[in-house]
């Protein structure tokens, strides 16, 4: 079959920015990937020199495809927030009572365009903590650069498909990076759960678009979620804390209520 004449358009531009492809089978998502918006952003970072080869897909969300990538000789993750489909609406929740984006414009577009740069911020700023997550590179739009964390081109599973060798050791570095992300970033992860933690190695926290300042008000209840979360995941491995006690020693109070 001959190729369409927007894949061959397609491909030429990749090709003039001396974007290597990588993986083929990735063109079977890109109808639903690389509108117009997701190419700018990706031509500006190819020009940039932040791409020099793209692969197949790696991970797919809710919101979005993670992609592997390089740069080089070192290997990246692609992640691509998709305008046409990402739950716009659910963003708002974390955006709305963060001093940081208090500016955006309530469009769709501008709210995946600020929870690209809200992610990019946050990973800087839980890295610069201690937490295990990637290390963020650039972004553009609604695309955003980062460490690829895995061996090979194969990335690290989610926890809930290891079998971790010390379950209760794991179970208490992951309250402890509850505990660091708030007290030294600042931040509630806000979604943290066996989904958005890889294993290799030890535990990485991941997807940290939706994490939220201390100063959002619903901060605490967003932590509670997180709290519970692992808890749940973790009492049939190892002995778990009670809820209430890794609240009040995380954030020095009392919980009373959801």
């Amino acid at each position: 079959m001959a190729a369409d004449p927007d894949e061959r358009r397609f491909d030429r531009k990749i090709t003039e920015l001396g974007i290597r492809i990588k993986d083929e089978d990735q063109w079977k998502v890109r109808d639903n990937v690389f509108d117009e918006v997701t190419l700018l952003a990706l031509y500006r970072l190819a020009n940039r020199r932040y791409i020099t080869a793209f692969g197949g897909p790696i991970s797919t969300g809710k919101e979005g495809i993670v992609f592997y990538g390089e740069r080089g000789d070192r290997a990246l993750a692609i992640k691509i927030y998709m305008i046409s489909t990402a739950n716009f609406k659910a963003m708002t929740e974390y955006i709305d009572g963060d001093p940081r984006f208090s500016h955006v414009r309530r469009s769709r577009k501008e709210i995946i365009f600020a929870w690209t740069r809200k992610e990019f911020s946050n990973l800087k700023r839980a890295r610069k903590a201690g937490i295990p997550v990637p290390e963020p590179y650039s972004f553009d739009r609604n695309i955003l650069l980062m460490e690829f964390l895995g061996e090979g081109q194969k990335p690290f599973p989610q926890i809930r498909d290891v079998e971790i060798p010390e379950p209760g050791k794991t179970y208490q570095e992951v309250i402890g990076f509850i505990e660091t992300l708030f007290s030294k970033a600042r931040l509630v992860h806000g979604d943290l759960s066996e989904y958005n933690i890889l294993y290799g190695k030890g535990p990485h926290i991941i997807d940290m678009g939706q994490a939220v300042t201390l100063d959002h008000p619903r901060a605490l209840h967003f932590l509670v979620r997180d709290i519970k979360n692992i808890n749940r995941f973790f009492s049939d491995k190892c002995e778990v804390m009670g809820e209430q006690e890794i609240f009040q020693r995380i954030a020095g109070e009392r919980f009373a209520g959801p």
